[in-house]
């Protein structure tokens, strides 16, 4: 493919976005939890915890999406992006977006005092990595080619 043809077009994702599959997610768990109760003990500390790592997360997803504002790209993945971000958040993870809801979806999960959500986490995680993340990567490494590759290398997926 060409370099003009993959300026025009984003990564190979199914159009669902992001965010969602961690709120299905959460649903799916505050659902299963008014079937089967499977409470999380150790309140009021869990809405602490909860309190503080939704935050972390939310806070690390906001500064990823500040980074993509800031650098003119997009958020959308199957859109085309601008440019290759490797500063601010993007130093830290190569989808600080997807680590920060991650974390966030963990901490409302205490406050939600289920084991539900928390049990299904890791499918969450499978579904964002297999249906987002593997064709984000596929894309940018033919979109930006070594400069891509060096980046993988210095910096993790997740954290």
């Amino acid at each position: 493919m060409t370099n003009q043809a993959q300026a025009q077009r984003g990564a190979r994702v199914i159009r669902i976005p992001p965010p969602l599959y961690y709120a299905c997610g959460l649903v799916a768990g505050i659902a299963a939890n008014g079937v089967v109760a499977l409470p999380l003990g150790g309140r009021p500390t869990t809405v602490v915890a909860g309190a503080l790592v939704t935050s972390l997360g939310l806070g690390l997803a906001l500064a990823g999406v500040v980074a993509v504002i800031r650098h003119r790209t997009t958020i959308v993945p199957h859109r085309p992006v601008a440019t290759l971000l490797t500063s601010g958040a993007y130093r830290l993870s190569r989808n600080p977006m997807y680590a920060g809801l991650a974390i966030g979806y963990l901490g409302v999960a205490l406050l939600c005092a289920s084991w539900w959500p928390v049990v299904l986490w890791p499918l969450v995680i499978l579904a964002v990595h297999h249906l987002v993340i593997r064709p984000e990567e596929a894309y940018l490494t033919e979109r930006f080619g070594r400069t891509y590759a060096a980046y993988q290398t210095r910096v993790r997926r997740w954290l």
